[in-house]
């Protein structure tokens, strides 16, 4: 995962499987979304509840390489694609631990809202500065 700069690892639980014997693909765009915050939240200091300004998913996407299954650990790699005005486009691979061929590849765009109107607002520059020094 030489790309992805920020790595967070997502445990599968056993009823995360579905019919078929593998992972459902929510479980792919909640190991993502939950990578995403992660960042936000843990290395970035995005306060989501409290802050001046939110995240909000305004579109998402994910291509199914091979299939996960229980009791499969993933390794979900991170990195910055499209920074913009008001939002950020997130790249993302997911790896089963141990395979350095993705699972699945995905992408999330998030639009930066004022929390009280909803109205887009421009990226924080610190969060800015930020994501082009780490995840660029």
């Amino acid at each position: 995962m030489p790309d992805y700069r920020y790595r967070h690892t997502f445990g599968t639980r056993w009823n995360d499987n579905d019919q078929y014997g593998h992972v459902n693909n929510v479980v792919h765009y909640e190991a993502m979304d939950t990578t995403i915050n992660r960042w936000l939240i843990q290395e970035a200091g995005l306060d989501p509840r409290g802050g001046t300004h939110m995240a909000v998913c305004a579109a998402s996407s994910c291509r199914y390489l091979r299939p996960v299954s229980y009791p499969d650990t993933l390794e979900v790699g991170l990195r910055a694609g499209r920074v913009g005005t008001t939002s950020i486009t997130w790249e993302l691979g997911l790896f089963v631990e141990g395979d350095p061929e993705p699972a699945a590849t995905g992408s999330f765009t998030h639009v930066f809202v004022d929390p009280s109107t909803l109205r887009p607002v421009p990226v924080p520059a610190d969060l800015r500065s930020r994501i082009e020094r780490e995840l660029g």
